[in-house]
């Protein structure tokens, strides 16, 4: 194969890595142990979550 080739879905993952690295805290590698670098994986995504759900949607028909 020549030139650029899309990946299937692997759009999803550099979409999530870059939801992750928005939080600058997990762009490098501060945490001593899993468990707290675990969290505050939970923890970007909890923002992105609430952020998500308290944008206003427009009414459906």
């Amino acid at each position: 194969m020549r030139g650029f080739v899309v990946l299937p879905k692997w759009w999803i993952i550099e979409r999530f890595v870059a939801h992750l690295m928005r939080t600058r805290r997990l762009a490098r590698d501060y945490e001593r142990r899993t468990a707290s670098a675990e969290a505050m994986g939970y923890w970007s995504m909890t923002l992105l979550m609430t952020r998500r759900l308290a944008r206003s949607h427009p009414q459906r028909a």
